[in-house]
């Protein structure tokens, strides 16, 4: 710990400290600015998502140029370089899998090959054939937190009966299958979703010194990852002596449904600036507001509470009253058909999908108020529908619908914001949508929330698109007649 206080200190000007209430907790030994990095790290152990559309290289996490090991057949890698890296690891997991039973090799999930990878480290740092450092060793593994008394028995039985698995393929002897239960439970708190720069999911790493940051739903700073590297970046002024604080769920929300899961995941209850207003009548309002219903009058933007006098909804702006049956109906109608959409996404009747996320959406813009957080998720999955089937002119109008919440439930310098913004510019650059109205919203808010990613992958698409318009315009200047 003391190593890790030093390094931590001279290499990045934070320490570690533990209060009574939290337990550890990373502060600033120095200011920082919107969008500086704050820490960074590789992964202790990591592995691609496991999916049947493609492969990934199990050290850098692409998808391109991928070959399989020849010998165990389960990992992938890109090339000499990437596999040379993880060779030391990967030559005792190859000999493992390569010994393992077909229908073993069926339920090797990632979360199983992770909690292997994570025993055969341990066993190479141990033996120092992987050297171990103050940011890079067993113990700050050993020290985070499982919750393991607080899960349900039936999580429990489900890890046990992966440590089985675990067992089976190390056979190793003397191994505890509950301590090996315990890491998989460390593993559901504590390891991270490893995302591009698009945010898309690749894989899952863990982290052990950011895993000592705490959470907070009113977070000063996001993690994001380059490559297979997580990095901890400021998104606002975070004073000398300040604790960093990360958000570990969706902060888009209410504060009874952000409570509900941390509590479901993480295990305890949040008291950060945003949940402590629980029940206070700015946190009633933005609940109504997020997850509510609208006003019956359409041109009115107020939100409704229920009203103790006529048992249905009242809105607080206009007076109105709602009938509870006509919400319940049309709440009904809008469960069964999203019961059908999403069935009919899952088996990739893309065509069929639309239509109905397109009726979902007509019976929520009734039932919700226009920054309704499940308004806005049946707008973005209308949006990857449409761009799927590259309607490009339809998809930038759903974009559009969705920037004003996105303004609204997450702070200015933010990655999920400032993709939105990203993707409302590749649309609007589309040469099928091309406009040149000097209406042209995202360059400079895109700029500004770029700060956030590894610029050059954006930049790179960015510039592409930019050579992309002016080639366009050009065109359509010389063709039209004089």
């Amino acid at each position: 710990m003391e190593d890790l206080q030093r390094v931590l200190l001279r290499e990045y000007s934070l320490s570690i400290s533990t209060l009574p209430d939290k337990g550890r907790c990373l502060f600033t030994g120095r200011d920082f600015s919107p969008g500086d990095i704050v820490f960074s790290q590789e992964p202790y152990v990591s592995v691609p998502n496991k999916t049947s559309v493609e492969s990934r290289c199990d050290w850098c996490f692409t998808s391109s140029n991928v070959k399989r090991c020849s010998s165990c057949l389960v990992v992938w890698y890109c090339g000499s370089r990437c596999q040379k890296s993880d060779w030391k690891l990967h030559r005792l997991e190859c000999q493992l899998l390569a010994h393992l039973e077909k229908n073993r090799l069926r339920s090797l999930t990632p979360s199983i090959r992770l909690l292997v990878k994570l025993y055969l480290r341990r066993k190479l740092q141990n033996e120092k054939v992987i050297p171990s450092t103050a940011m890079d060793n067993y113990n700050l593994v050993k020290d985070l937190v499982s919750h393991i008394s607080e899960v349900e028995e039936t999580q429990r039985l489900l890890y046990a009966q992966m440590a089985s698995l675990v067992s089976v393929i190390l056979q190793w002897p003397g191994l505890d299958i509950k301590e090996i239960a315990e890491s998989f439970s460390k593993l559901a708190c504590n390891a991270h979703t490893v995302c591009d720069s698009e945010l898309i999911p690749l894989g899952t790493g863990l982290y052990p010194v950011i895993s000592i940051i705490n959470h907070s739903c009113s977070p000063n700073a996001v993690l994001v990852f380059e490559g297979r590297i997580a990095t901890v970046r400021a998104v606002q002024h975070i004073p000398k002596g300040s604790e960093v604080l990360i958000s570990y769920i969706e902060t888009a929300g209410s504060t009874m449904t952000r409570q509900k899961a941390l509590r479901e995941q993480y295990f305890f209850p949040c008291s950060c600036t945003r949940c402590i207003k629980l029940g206070q009548p700015e946190d009633i309002e933005e609940s109504a507001v997020l997850e509510g219903y609208r006003c019956k009058n359409h041109t009115c933007d107020g939100f409704l509470l229920r009203d103790p006098e006529s048992k249905g909804f009242k809105c607080q702006k206009c007076g109105l009253v709602r009938d509870k049956d006509e919400i319940l109906k049309i709440a009904g109608e809008e469960k069964a058909v999203a019961e059908q959409a999403s069935a009919a996404l899952a088996s990739a009747h893309t065509k069929e999908a639309l239509e109905m996320y397109l009726r979902i959406e007509k019976l929520q813009v009734k039932l919700c108020h226009s920054f309704s957080i499940n308004l806005l998720r049946t707008r973005e999955t209308l949006l990857k529908i449409l761009m799927e089937l590259q309607d490009w002119k339809k998809a930038l109008e759903y974009c559009r619908l969705t920037i004003p919440v996105y303004e609204r439930v997450y702070p200015k310098i933010h990655p999920l914001r400032g993709l939105q913004y990203y993707t409302c510019g590749k649309l609007e650059c589309h040469k099928e949508v091309l406009t040149w109205q000097p209406k042209w919203t995202v360059p400079s808010k895109l700029i500004f929330n770029m700060t956030l990613f590894d610029p050059l992958p954006i930049l790179m698409s960015l510039f592409a698109f930019l050579e992309m318009m002016k080639e366009t315009f050009t065109a359509s200047s010389m063709s039209k007649p004089r």
